[in-house]
């Protein structure tokens, strides 16, 4: 006599039906990307601002064949580690503010910022590494200063962005790369990068 069908030929136990195999594939195929992205964000964060296909591969223990197989390009995978990001500092980045006036939301806007900039430091910088190589990273970089000028502009007062070479200068002044300066070729902490900024933000209104 045949085993019924959902029975295995050893053990009498229940063969894997073809959804369940389909699915265990798709779930080691999520681990493995996963795992890729990881080790790329692992790189970046440890110094590396180019790391090469070889090296996520081997930071993430998998071939790197498998690599491209998830990720066809390097661009590719830049475009996943910045969606993973922009997970992450969204919900911060929308949290409406709590001052109920200009001055309190430009204080807060500062203080916002600065966590911001600092999760995104290394990812930044290597994205502009690349971004003269890349129209994506090119794209990105661009979208990410027009959000910066557009919430800048959404909590100054008139009188602020009326006066031109004011506007630019609060846009220097609470910009990302003004963070990088401050905390990479200048060597100062958060907390005193954040003081900095905060510094001149607030002279810069002080007569409005």
């Amino acid at each position: 006599m045949k085993p019924p069908k959902h029975l295995s030929l050893v053990g009498g136990a229940p063969a894997p039906e073809a959804g369940e195999t389909a699915d265990g594939r798709r779930q080691r195929s999520e681990r493995s990307r996963a795992q890729i992205v990881d080790a790329m964000m692992e790189l970046v964060r440890a110094g590396d601002m180019n790391p090469s296909a070889a090296r996520v591969a081997d930071q993430a223990g998998v071939s790197l064949r498998t690599v491209f197989r998830h990720f066809e390009e390097m661009d590719s995978l830049y475009r996943e580690m910045t969606a993973r990001l922009e997970e992450e500092i969204l919900p911060l980045a929308l949290k409406p503010f709590e001052a109920a006036d200009w001055r309190g939301r430009l204080g807060e806007l500062v203080t916002r910022r600065a966590q911001i900039f600092e999760i995104m430091l290394p990812f930044r910088v290597a994205g502009n590494v690349r971004r003269f190589q890349s129209d994506h990273l090119m794209d990105d970089y661009r979208r990410a200063i027009l959000m910066e000028r557009a919430a800048l502009q959404g909590v100054l007062p008139k009188a602020a962005l009326a006066d031109a070479p004011r506007a630019a200068a609060l846009e220097i002044a609470t910009g990302f790369q003004t963070w990088r300066r401050l905390r990479q070729d200048m060597g100062l902490t958060p907390t005193q990068a954040e003081a900095a900024m905060r510094f001149t933000v607030e002279r810069l209104v002080a007569d409005l």
